[in-house]
């Protein structure tokens, strides 16, 4: 499979703590334990040329995974626009932690996308909602990480189509943190942990929802619906 991480990598560039956790960058982390297990990967940043992004890349991307926190507006909406029209063709699209706030997620979801949060070093328990669903493989009742930012409800997105995890943090908020949607032939999954200064996705457990959603992100129905004027597949009796 071929997976492109995107990565705003801003914080580790300005925040020693993050750069310390993160020496690759968030995008090096993942890009590592998604190597590992064979997939072919390729990151890019903000800052690169064009964002790192090229209309040949996206054409061979399989899943696209985004994160993003400090300039979401510095995102170019030519490449918004191209991130989307591959959704709708068939892409798959990872958005990780404040990627609820990128460009992207929002076009894709038509809603503000806004949301409570707390850095407060809250003890965060990801409850599995679906013990079924594919994402969720190998993994127990839930994922307990020690410290995490808080996100709280009201999450302002549309109802999912499957609600994979939902999230209580040690202060009493819940949130929605693992919810599916399909638009147009693509698959988008939303996976809340993350905050840049905590270890996040060096734990086992997140990594393995990763994996996982990578996977489960892939569409292998290759059928491309017709669109426009269409000619009668049967012969239209004369009326009148």
């Amino acid at each position: 499979m071929k997976i492109l991480v995107w990565n705003e990598n801003r914080h580790e560039k300005i925040n020693p703590k993050v750069s310390e956790i993160y020496p690759e960058g968030i995008h090096g982390a993942i890009k590592g334990f998604l190597a590992e297990v064979g997939h072919e990967v390729t990151t890019a940043t903000l800052d690169e040329e064009n964002h790192g992004l090229s209309d040949h890349l996206l054409d061979q991307t399989d899943v696209l995974i985004w994160w993003g926190h400090l300039a979401h507006g510095e995102v170019k909406d030519e490449w918004v626009d191209k991130i989307q029209q591959r959704v709708l063709e068939g892409m798959g699209l990872l958005v990780l932690h404040s990627g609820h706030f990128s460009k992207i997620f929002k076009r894709l979801m038509g809603t503000t996308c806004d949301l409570k949060w707390r850095e407060a070093d809250d003890r965060e328990r990801l409850w599995v909602i679906d013990p079924t669903h594919p994402i969720v493989a190998g993994l127990g009742s839930y994922i307990e990480l020690e410290k995490e930012e808080m996100y709280g409800e009201h999450f302002d997105i549309p109802a999912p189509d499957e609600l994979v995890f939902m999230s209580w943090f040690e202060g009493g908020e819940v949130f929605r943190s693992g919810a599916t949607y399909k638009r147009g032939r693509g698959k988008v999954f939303y996976f809340r942990p993350g905050h840049e200064t905590y270890p996040t996705y060096h734990n086992k457990d997140i990594q393995t929802v990763i994996k996982n959603a990578v996977n489960w992100l892939k569409v292998t129905d290759t059928n491309q619906p017709v669109y426009g004027n269409s000619q009668p597949i049967e012969a239209i009796s004369k009326k009148g």
